[in-house]
């Protein structure tokens, strides 16, 4: 039987312990945030108060779990946090920075719940554990030992528990033995007892509900929020009596009043106590105050995780965590029922029968919600990965001997989860070099006439049916001159030729590429910026840099929502079909071809209400061997602010597209970003539109048929 036990509490354990890892990592992801906002207002009570609560979860957790480790470490912490709350410590940058470190081995040592090996940094715990003492004005021995907690004398104040667990607590996932661990972790146990009448007979004993009772006298230091902490997983399932050490005789017959079930309990509570004539009094004391004793009934609200429900204004606001590759699944599976609902349209209008083309339409309405609905539940704010950087610009700038302030702007604003994933990296780098290349030091900012604190800005909002994201200074600029001299010495540009300025600044993007006098653990190898190019368009998206010397640098980075499903737009150049992102359409022109004109670059243009569009002819860009027709249309795109036209044979209309990756032989294909499968089976790829936006800037085409369209009929579309 005790076998089988042990067997269930592993699986249980091996079940229940990734979801753990989750919580506590978005735990010590609050806890550095919290530490950082402290910084910048170390007398708000509430952020304390967070930051407390944040580190006594965590402990509360790993409790549950046996990770001894993280309890043991994570009290240090939460001691001189209790110290600050109290008004006894107060915050400087060194304490900051040292609770910044104690939060980092806290997030190494949940990481390493899984089976990691934490003896390496051993040695780094016990110094921080030796500071946080010395911080919190207590002494500890040298070669202090994380995995024994600071045991609390027998004469320190003694605590008394009463926890009467309900029948659903092995259910619910809770472990009564782990809470006691977790109590016993506080302080000393001086005594336990068990009613060992409460279970029924073998013959009605339900296994899986629990019949524990206990009483637990606990010498301890501990607060009465730590004591009633200890129970925060089982408050709908326990009914909870503490007293504390200052409740004196009063709190103890109330206590015992609440035992009048349990006779067993009743009895041993006397002799904890040490007043054996209280084992024979009828009790009934007057109700103490709630500073000596403090009962939790079952069914209690008490905070709850975020997969419990919180009541809001009368409204249930449920949450549930859903692992990210099921929900990937799920849009997998979505992707392939808008391709197979685009087939049954196509059959259905090909029957010519009203009312199943009807039907069909219903389906098809059906099928956008559902995919609007579920592509939303991948939506996150991007502020949550801009808050990161704060760490990151704190230190670096630290490293760099400079004053920096982050600033952050538009961080509501919600793009796809596997967007966010892919981004972070590149948006390091970014900041890096912000930090590194762009901002100066504070002398050298104030010979120029500038605050000694310099300012980073990390923005973000949705422009075009994209995301667009600003990364800021306000430092020293790019210098033309000398990103045009490292560019001639290697050969990226004829010597002696000077591009236009922005040619000139997306040098910077070259592989290798680097204006750093020496190499630095942030710069000067020349890589990086080549990378983050090739990583954001990987991900349809495009990076431009513009800069202004003596008064900073932004870098605009544009993004797709959701790289799953778009709303697309269908064209044909022959048999061949192509989509383009809806939201970059602006509008159609129908026209005729005519006798060529180009401007003055060699490029193929059309005049559109008196303004002159570059247009790329996607016949003679991909070589299609086809007629062309007697009439033409131009479908005017816009990219990072810019227009341009394209020429296409027919216009077929809006398309939900489901986005598949290119084979290895198109990837290298310019312009395209994907393919998709159309209702009838044939395959269209989906323009990669700011690549295409180059295209027609920069290059010019012979054969280009070049529209003269003074009497184009425009739709808006």
């Amino acid at each position: 039987m005790s076998q089988h036990t042990d067997e269930q509490d592993s699986a249980f354990i091996a079940e229940a312990l990734p979801a753990f890892i989750s919580e506590a990592q978005e735990q010590t992801e609050m806890l550095e945030q919290l530490l950082l906002q402290l910084e910048d207002d170390p007398d708000n009570r509430e952020v304390l108060d967070a930051l407390f609560r944040c580190a006594h979860t965590v402990k509360g957790s790993a409790g549950i779990f046996g990770l001894d480790a993280v309890v043991a470490f994570t009290h240090h912490v939460e001691t001189l946090l209790d110290r600050m709350r109290e008004g006894e410590v107060g915050l400087t940058p060194a304490l900051s920075t040292l609770l910044l470190q104690c939060n980092d081995q806290i997030r190494l040592l949940v990481d390493a719940a899984l089976g990691g090996d934490i003896a390496a940094s051993q040695p780094d715990r016990d110094a921080l554990i030796v500071q946080l003492a010395n911080s919190s004005g207590k002494d500890h021995p040298a070669g202090v030992n994380t995995d024994s907690i600071a045991t609390i004398s027998v004469a320190s104040p003694r605590w008394y528990v009463s926890a009467r667990f309900g029948p659903d607590t092995f259910r619910n996932g809770m472990d009564p033995l782990a809470i006691v661990n977790y109590l016993a972790g506080l302080g000393q146990v001086a005594a336990v007892a068990c009613d060992t009448q409460r279970p029924p007979g073998l013959e009605v004993l339900d296994a899986e509900s629990c019949y524990l009772h206990l009483l637990l006298a606990l010498d301890s230091n501990a607060s009465q929020d730590q004591m009633e902490g200890a129970f925060s997983f089982v408050r709908d399932d326990c009914q909870l009596g503490l007293v504390g050490p200052e409740a004196g005789r009063a709190g103890l017959l109330a206590l015992q009043a609440g035992l009048s079930e349990s006779p067993l309990l009743a009895q041993a509570l006397a002799s904890m106590a040490g007043l054996e004539e209280m084992a024979d009094e009828i009790v009934t004391p007057a109700t103490p105050s709630a500073s000596a004793v403090a009962t939790v009934a079952t069914g209690t609200s008490a905070p709850r995780t975020a997969k419990a429900t919180e009541t809001h204004g009368g409204e249930d606001q449920r949450f549930i965590r859903v692992q990210a590759d099921r929900l990937d699944a799920v849009i997998n599976l979505l992707g392939e029922l808008v391709i197979a609902g685009a087939g049954a349209s196509l059959l259905a209008r090909q029957t010519r029968q009203g009312t199943l083309i009807e039907a069909n339409q219903q389906i098809t309405r059906l099928i956008e919600e559902i995919r609007n609905g579920t592509l939303q539940l991948r939506m996150v704010p991007i502020g949550e990965t801009f808050s990161r950087f704060r760490r990151v610009v704190r230190d670096t700038a630290s490293e760099l001997g400079k004053d920096v302030a982050l600033e952050i702007v538009g961080g509501e604003t919600e793009l796809d989860k596997s967007v966010v994933e892919r981004i972070a990296d590149p948006l390091m780098h970014l900041v890096r070099n912000a930090l590194d290349h762009g901002l100066e030091a504070p002398d050298a900012r104030a010979s120029a006439g500038k605050t000694t604190q310099g300012t980073l800005t990390l923005s973000a909002c949705h422009e075009s049916g994209s995301i667009l994201i600003r990364i800021s200074d306000d430092g020293r600029g790019i210098s033309r001159e000398r990103v045009l001299n490292r560019a001639w010495e290697r050969g990226l540009v004829e010597r002696g030729v000077t591009p236009p300025d922005a040619e000139i600044l997306k040098l910077i993007f070259a592989p290798g590429f680097s204006t750093a006098e020496q190499v630095t653990n942030l710069s000067g190898r020349g890589v990086g910026m080549d990378v983050v190019r090739r990583n954001i368009e990987a991900l349809r998206g495009s990076v431009t840099v513009s800069s202004e010397e003596g008064h900073g640098s932004t870098i605009e980075i544009r993004l797709p929502l959701t790289l799953a499903i778009i709303d697309g737009f269908l064209v044909a150049v022959g048999a061949s079909k192509f989509i383009f992102p809806l939201e970059a359409v602006v509008e159609v022109i129908e026209t005729r071809p005519t006798a060529s004109a180009v401007d003055e670059r060699g490029r193929s243009v059309v005049e559109l209400r008196g303004q002159v569009l570059p247009v790329v002819s996607l016949r003679a860009l991909y070589a299609l061997d086809s007629p062309e027709p007697e009439r033409v249309s131009v479908v005017v795109m816009q990219a990072g602010g810019k227009r341009y036209g394209v020429v296409v044979d027919q216009l077929l209309g809006q398309h939900q597209t489901v986005i598949k990756p290119l084979g290895r032989m198109f990837r290298s294909l310019r312009g395209m970003s994907g393919s998709s499968i159309l209702g009838n089976g044939e395959v269209a790829l989906i323009f990669d539109v700011n690549s295409l936006s180059q295209l027609a800037a920069e290059q010019a085409f012979s054969s280009l048929p070049s529209l003269r369209d003074s009497s184009a009929l425009g739709r808006t579309h």
